[in-house]
């Protein structure tokens, strides 16, 4: 099994940054990719922004351009630096792991974004 915790989550206001991080423990051997998702009130979790093993990275349209994801493999640590940050980005973060065919491995629990004036 593999742990996830998260942290880097908060009130912000439009316009500023803020910086998740993503730590797994456990069976780490088999992720590939690690990803962060978010899910807005009344609205679909979706996909925000995701990196391969060797570095690929894939981003949602609405983020592309403000948001970058990074990963340090010694720290088996993913990392989503956000900025520009707009009302609309508000919402639960949770960041995610997977092995090469799409498996899902773990789930985190979740942190709140909120950007508000």
């Amino acid at each position: 099994q593999v742990q996830l915790v998260e942290s880097g989550g908060g009130l912000v206001q439009p316009g500023g940054s803020l910086r998740l991080s993503c730590a797994a423990s456990g069976n780490i051997f088999s992720i590939n990719f690690m990803g962060w998702y978010r899910q807005a009130p009344g609205k679909a979790r979706e996909l925000v922004a995701g990196i391969s093993s060797i570095g690929i990275t894939k981003y949602a349209d609405s983020v592309k351009g403000r948001f970058t994801i990074s990963r340090d493999n010694a720290k088996n640590t993913v990392y989503l630096q956000m900025n520009s940050l707009k009302p609309e980005d508000t919402a639960v973060y949770y960041c995610n792991v997977a092995r090469r065919d799409g498996t899902v491995l773990s789930w985190g629990q979740g942190t709140q974004v909120t950007v508000s004036s």
